[in-house]
């Protein structure tokens, strides 16, 4: 199998998995716990959560563990509002279900509305966009994520909420980070946001971990009860392998970033340069800063679905969308946001480059997308005659 679906989960780097497996063995202390076995649990989630801390460059006070990326966009989402009498949500029109959802449901609280931000052909925050940020005041909370998941197409946020001079009105700011993690040098405190949600899985971290990190002036309520763990943010005995899986990931996506950005750069170069030569084929947003491992295209005779399931049958893994929304048949809600025809959208495929990806897998990818596609359209044309 030749695996191009990166942005939809990782492969466990094998030192993550060496690095938990004595956490799933003979280190299964509870890490609330005063033995011996207890407190080298508990040493372990600090070391993890210092790790993590540096991958964004922020305090390890500031990192809250939680059970995955959708989790710790809900704890920003609901945990803010919940602790807040009335106010706006300005979310962005092309965020994860994890974000528009969560943010449909507190607007039904009352003294709580929420407004959609729009954005243009190439994925960027509008204009109109931006007259509706502007209007923003204390309390409200702004959710808009750097990286998109299905596009690539990075949103220059720092300067954006800077311009308007968001952080100076009062207005709460979050973000989506989990695509851009492990792709882009991240800085906590340059980006100029409150909270910040990170995933695992999308750096070669296992699954079922994630991580909000907020600045300690931003009150948030938690959204479950207990013992009071992760600060009283989050309570639940940790999940001790998968944090210090994560750890691991961080230090690894940490030391690696530039070395694996000029890889993924190069091969998704050399796969849209292929991708231009096919007849039908237009690669969205390919004049927009974007994840250097990403690329969004749509094809001209027939929809991604069927394309994904004929390039399975070859052995190559692509995705057609978001996989947390793959259930759904409706053409992408992230690019009709962009202003697609409806079924345009549907004939789009993303390919998601990871750092074991080779040279020779593009080519293998790109002689059997031409290959599928000139068997499609002459079967299409046999059926019409």
């Amino acid at each position: 199998m030749i695996y191009l679906d990166n942005n939809a989960t990782t492969q466990m780097d094998s030192t993550v998995v060496e690095t938990m497996l004595p956490y799933l063995r003979e280190k299964f202390g509870n890490p609330s716990s005063r033995h011996r076995q207890g407190r080298a649990a508990r040493a372990a989630i600090d070391t993890a959560r210092e790790q993590v801390a540096s991958l964004v460059s922020a305090h390890p006070s500031q990192v809250i563990f939680t059970g995955s990326g959708t989790e710790a966009n809900n704890l920003a989402i609901k945990g803010y509002v919940a602790g807040v009498m009335s106010g706006r949500l300005f979310i962005g029109s092309t965020e994860h279900p994890s974000v528009t959802s969560t943010a449909d449901k507190q607007a039904r609280f009352d003294g709580w509305s929420r407004f959609e931000l729009p954005v243009t052909e190439n994925g960027l925050l509008s204009d109109e966009a931006m007259e509706k940020l502007n209007m923003a005041k204390s309390g409200d909370l702004v959710s808009v994520m750097l990286a998109n998941n299905e596009t690539g197409v990075i949103q220059p946020i720092s300067e954006l909420y800077g311009q308007l001079g968001l952080k100076d009105k009062g207005v709460t700011i979050h973000t989506d980070a989990v695509q851009a993690a492990g792709k882009l040098p991240l800085n906590f405190s340059a980006l100029g946001v409150h909270m910040l949600t990170l995933s695992a899985h999308k750096i070669h971290g296992p699954k079922g971990i994630g991580a909000l990190i907020r600045d300690k002036s931003i009150a948030i309520e938690p959204q479950m009860d207990g013992g009071g763990h992760e600060a009283g943010l989050r309570s639940g005995t940790e999940n001790v392998a998968a944090i210090v899986g994560f750890g691991a990931a961080a230090v690894l996506a940490h030391e690696s970033l530039v070395r694996t950005s000029e890889k993924l750069l190069a091969l998704r170069t050399k796969l849209e340069n292929g991708l231009r030569m096919i007849p039908g084929i237009e690669i969205i947003a390919d004049k927009t800063d974007r994840l250097v491992n990403t690329s969004c295209f749509t094809m001209a005779s027939v929809e991604g679905e069927t394309m994904l399931m004929m390039l399975d049958k070859a052995g190559i893994a692509i995705a057609s969308g978001s996989a947390c929304s793959s259930h759904d048949n409706t053409p992408s809600k992230i690019l009709t946001a962009m202003g697609m025809d409806k079924s345009l959208a549907r004939r789009a495929l993303r390919v998601s480059l990871g750092k074991d990806n080779t040279e020779n897998e593009i080519d293998t990818f790109l002689e059997t997308l031409k290959m599928k596609l000139a068997s499609f359209n002459s079967i299409a044309s046999n059926v019409a005659i």
